[in-house]
Formats: structure tokens, C-alpha cells, sequence
């Protein structure tokens, strides 16, 4: 095999294994407010979107769970913590910025039509 081959090959199997990463996920939330619900449904949507059956989300409600928040140091809700993969990333405030919890979890976002043939070419 020559060197470009391998090259590429290695370049594909470490895309292929960055696809397959599991995410782990904890949304901190208070109580049943309408903000709450409102950034779990958001992160789920994102996730569903972007993530699809490779990722885990947990949610904790800082009211029913206040020891767990105070261990993780939650000061403000939403807060989501990206656990795996390294490295640990958190994201604090609103989640309605998709491009923002995107770039929190180290995820490129998904080029819509407009911005793909807005984008110079490569040749």
C-alpha cells in the first residue's frame, strides 16, 4: 500500500471512529418551569439531529437532586455538561443558540443548502 493510500485510510478510520463517539451528556434544570422544559426539548432535538443513537442524556432537576448540583458547582441553569468525549466542556445559559451548543460539544454544524453553495470551492 502506498504512503497516500495508508494516509487516507488512517484519516478514514479516525473520521469513521469520531462518528461512532459516545456522548455523555447532563443538563442541569430548575424545577418544571417552562425555560426547563424548553432547553430539554432543545438539547434533545440537537442531539436527536446531530447524535442520533450515540448519545446519553441525563437531566437533573437542581431542586430534587441539590447535593449533585453542588458537586458539579452548578451556579445557573441550564447548564450542560459534555462528559465524554474528553474533554469536558460545559455550557451555561440559554441552549436556543444551536450553532453555539454545537461548537460547546466540539460538533461541526451541518451545512444547510444556502450555506454550501455559499461556500468558496476547493479547487
Amino acid at each position: 500500500m502506498s504512503k497516500a493510500k495508508s494516509s487516507t485510510a488512517a484519516f478514514e478510520g479516525a473520521a469513521e471512529r469520531a462518528r461512532a463517539e459516545r456522548y455523555v451528556l447532563r443538563l442541569y434544570i430548575a424545577g418544571t418551569t417552562p425555560a426547563s422544559s424548553l432547553a430539554v426539548e432543545t438539547l434533545h432535538d440537537i442531539c436527536e439531529e446531530h447524535l442520533h443513537g450515540r448519545y446519553e442524556l441525563e437531566v437533573v432537576d437542581v431542586f430534587q437532586q441539590p447535593l449533585l448540583a453542588k458537586d458539579e458547582q452548578i451556579i445557573a441553569v441550564p447548564t450542560l455538561i459534555k462528559r465524554l468525549p474528553a474533554p469536558l466542556r460545559r455550557i451555561v445559559g440559554d441552549l436556543s443558540n444551536e450553532h453555539r451548543v454545537l461548537v460547546g460539544l466540539d460538533l461541526k454544524p451541518k451545512m444547510n443548502h444556502d450555506q454550501a453553495s455559499a461556500a468558496p470551492s476547493k479547487t
